[in-house]
């Protein structure tokens, strides 16, 4: 059994940071790509920034300059560094990552997803 539990989130004021946590336990073999999604009330999810296994980025141009994702896989954990919070940023954020429990195919795991909301 695998799991995601995110942490981080919170109320903030516009400008303000938060840093995001997804940490993976369970039957892991390895983790392909992670990544950070959101899904903000009326709207559908959306990417915001994944990393692969050997750490390339990429970022959704909302957020480009001002989030940086980052992991560390000894802890099987990745990190959203979140600066220059924006009201528009305001969302449920979910971590997804793709983990092999044996070798061959990953398979796709989300967290339950944490709250932030940032106020004007």
């Amino acid at each position: 059994q695998v799991q995601l539990v995110e942490s981080g989130g919170g109320l903030v004021q516009a400008g303000g940071s938060l840093r995001l946590s997804c940490a993976a336990s369970g039957s892991i073999f390895s983790i392909n790509a992670m990544g950070w999604y959101r899904q903000a009330p009326g709207k559908q999810r959306e990417a915001v920034a994944t990393i692969t296994s050997g750490g390339t980025t990429n970022y959704a141009d909302s957020v480009k300059g001002r989030f940086t994702i980052s992991r560390d896989n000894a802890k099987n954990t990745a990190y959203l560094q979140m600066n220059s919070l924006k009201p528009e940023d305001t969302a449920v954020y979910y971590c997804n990552a793709q983990i092999m429990t044996m070798p061959g195919a990953g398979v796709g795991y989300w967290g339950q997803g944490t709250q932030v909301t940032v106020s004007s």
